[in-house]
């Protein structure tokens, strides 16, 4: 009787993963998105996490824990219980330039995390406040160099995609500038429509709507096509800076142990949005691009951030040395 009661036990506790699993979700999922609200990671999680709402049957609850970066808020998705119930959107601050600028960070980026889709692409504008006496990025430049430390740049926090690719621009043009930092891109963007500094290199999605509108003026696009949701604006190479090309993107996390069964639910759930007409018609509204399908696969993305690691890390490590 005793050997037939272990062996009873053995067999429950050696289901339950996959027993848990298939009733996943049965509550509500917290969805840690590393900025403040108003940003560009903040913008596409929330199209995203709607649609997956539905699929899944559970509302996905946005929490906002702005940083350091990002790299607070991702931190703790990391050092979470890796249950299904707590998820994150990172970008490419996050989980790649983060390598190059932070010496100890408190995260891996690959290894602390199941990886679970690729959610968008986001070309990266080079923008001005709208009375900004440059009107090309040709004439910005020139007075970047005659005058490198009168024009401030606001990004939106230390490894946050603004600030790696002002910091990257401003190497390539060889002209330091006074740096602002917010507590993500949503406050940086509230600022400069009031002017309070002078530009600012982001992630297109969430500033579309204030371009459109001549809140801000945005120069450039650093991609090699013109971007529809702003078809006036000239790419890098139009503009005569072919060397800057940069593109931004969001991907979805958990942490590291989660079990595949929950990790392919979301990826489903993730991918099933992508796929929705409704949510791809929001994303390239403003002008996010729907990521390929190898990198909508969780082996597919981890490759995808372990490349893009490669490739920032560094560059932010030259860009840094060269402001010290």
């Amino acid at each position: 009787m005793k050997t037939r009661f272990v062996g009873l036990v053995l067999a429950a506790l050696c289901a339950t993963p996959h027993a848990f699993a298939q009733t996943y979700p049965a509550r509500a999922i917290n969805v840690i998105v590393p900025y403040a609200a108003g940003g560009n990671t903040d913008v596409v999680g929330r199209i995203v996490a709607e649609h997956m709402s539905k699929v899944l049957g559970q509302q996905l609850v946005i929490e906002n824990v702005a940083g350091a970066g990002g790299t607070t808020g991702s931190a703790r998705a990391a050092k979470a219980e890796p249950n299904g119930y707590t998820i994150l959107v990172g970008q490419m601050g996050t989980h790649a330039a983060s390598v190059g600028l932070y010496p100890k960070l408190a995260y891996d980026p690959v290894g602390d995390f199941e990886h679970i889709s690729q959610l968008s692409d986001t070309p990266i504008a080079i923008l001005v406040r709208k009375n900004f006496p440059a009107q090309t990025l040709s004439e910005f430049i020139t007075m970047m160099k005659a005058d490198p430390n009168k024009f401030n740049n606001g990004h939106g926090g230390v490894g946050s995609t603004s600030h790696v690719s002002c910091m990257f621009f401003t190497s390539l043009i060889g002209a330091r500038s006074p740096m602002v930092a917010y507590q993500g891109s949503g406050p940086a963007l509230n600022d400069i429509v009031s002017g309070q500094y002078d530009f600012l290199c982001d992630q297109i999605p969430h500033l579309v709507p204030q371009v459109r509108q001549g809140n801000i003026r945005a120069l450039a696009i650093a991609q090699p096509e013109r971007s529809p949701a702003l078809p006036d604006v000239p790419t890098t190479i139009e503009a005569g800076l072919p060397a800057y090309q940069a593109s931004g993107w969001n991907a979805m996390f958990a942490p590291k142990g989660t079990p595949r069964d929950i990790v392919a639910k979301l990826n489903a759930a993730a991918n099933a949005a992508l796929d929705d007409a409704a949510t791809k018609g929001k994303l390239e509204a403003i002008g996010a691009v729907i990521p390929r399908k190898e990198n909508r696969t969780s082996e597919g993305m981890k490759k995808f951030v372990e490349a893009e690691i490669g490739k920032w890390a560094p560059i932010m490590r030259e860009a840094a040395s060269q402001v010290k």
